[in-house]
């Protein structure tokens, strides 16, 4: 048989071979709004001079945005998306270095709040 021709066989369609049958699997990614929320928060975190670099990855479960103090080092802070979180948890989350759940929810306006609080600095008046 020639290469890239399609052999027919009596009682087989094109969708029952495996490769039709096992769809390719959703990824998951951050949108533009929520890209537009992480990034504000980033641009505000690197004139502070507290992060350097940052790192994303999207996979079948998990969307992340990591932030590195240097690109060489573990991240400071991981924020992800898991869609299928959405219902019982939140689909966001801020997750620690080590390991440690900041803060999850729903709304990533208000899981991004506990890195804000990081920019707040105490001035003393005169």
């Amino acid at each position: 048989m020639e290469q890239g021709v399609i052999a027919w066989l009596p009682g087989k369609t094109a969708s029952d071979s495996p490769a039709a049958s096992a769809a390719a699997p959703r990824r998951v990614f951050f949108t533009r709004r929520e890209l537009d929320l992480i990034l504000g928060l980033y641009g505000r975190m690197v004139a502070a001079g507290e992060w350097r670099d940052y790192a994303m990855a999207d996979g079948a479960e998990v969307a992340v945005f990591a932030v590195h103090r240097r690109s060489s080092e573990q991240p400071l802070y991981r924020i992800e998306k898991r869609p299928a979180l959405a219902r019982k948890q939140g689909a966001f989350a801020v997750i620690a270095a080590g390991g440690r759940i900041l803060k999850r929810g729903a709304d990533l306006a208000n899981v991004l709040a506990v890195l804000e609080r990081k920019l707040l600095k105490i001035v003393e008046g005169e």
